[in-house]
């Protein structure tokens, strides 16, 4: 793999909600914006969530493995073997690297009995299982589903298996860096800590006491290996995230988090052909 920025955590689907999105944003929600703004960044490549389906597999872009996306509410006793099956079929492709649950969006927690056999599946199959946590975009979302101190439970359970907390709990920033501190096989991703189009020196200046607070989380954790940066693209304006990202991040820990922890994590090294 090409030395550069890996981005472990971003969207891309074609529909009008992201299309609306990625204009707020400063962008166009298209592969060709999206090739042209990993070659200004440096950005080598990036993980897309799964979404619209289950598994969900996101449109074909040159530099994107992809977790496949799993929805509880499609968890029927009748469909479960079936979604279980093809999951176990989707996971066997190189560029699917992961799973991701939408805990919160679903009012389902992670240790639901239903997503048991998807965290051994992925653990056999030594692919990271993702986790939203923290708040959320709709408001008819359950916050108490995408609790970080869940992911837990299940850490324990699967010691095999590799999670990841994705957007660092947020507002629950102790809470998800304490269940990876305490937990071998949990990491944390940085997405989706700001949204939209904005100035990174204003954002910086009027929450200042917000940054300096996740710094001195990430600092506590002290393992540079666990966190990984990711945008929530098509959300955020990138240039302006990366930018925010990199004050945020101790710069001892640059090279870890903008890359050498989610190769690791998501064995991205395998996939030299497009990444």
């Amino acid at each position: 793999m090409t030395a550069g920025i890996v981005d472990a955590h971003l969207h891309f689907s074609r529909h009008a909600g992201m299309d609306r999105a990625a204009e707020a944003a400063g962008h166009v929600n298209t592969a060709e914006e999206l090739s042209r703004v990993f070659a200004e960044c440096g950005i080598a490549g990036a993980v897309a969530m799964g979404t619209g389906g289950t598994p969900g597999v996101p449109e074909a872009h040159p530099q994107l493995a992809f977790c496949a996306g799993i929805r509880a509410g499609e968890l029927t006793p009748e469909k479960a073997p079936g979604i279980l099956e093809r999951t176990a079929e989707t996971l066997k492709l190189d560029r699917c690297v992961g799973l991701k649950f939408y805990c919160g969006y679903d009012p389902f927690y992670p240790h639901d009995a239903r997503f048991r056999p998807f965290y051994e599946l992925a653990g056999a199959c030594g692919k990271p299982v993702v986790f939203h946590t923290g708040d959320t975009a709709w408001h008819h979302a359950k916050l108490k589903y995408a609790h970080p101190l869940e992911i837990d439970e299940v850490a324990v359970d699967f010691p095999h298996t590799q999670f990841v907390i994705a957007h660092c709990g947020n507002p629950w920033i102790a809470d998800a860096v304490e269940v990876a501190s305490k937990n071998e096989n949990v990491a944390i991703d940085l997405s989706g800590l700001a949204v939209g189009k904005f100035d990174p020196d204003d954002v910086w200046t009027h929450y200042l006491d917000y940054w300096r607070m996740i710094r001195m989380w990430l600092v506590y954790l002290s393992d540079d290996g666990k966190i990984m940066y990711g945008s929530d693209w098509p959300l955020v304006n990138i240039p302006a995230y990366l930018e925010l990202m990199r004050r945020v991040v101790p710069e001892t820990a640059h090279e870890a988090v903008f890359g050498a922890s989610a190769r690791r994590i998501f064995r991205l090294d395998r996939l030299t052909s497009f990444l």
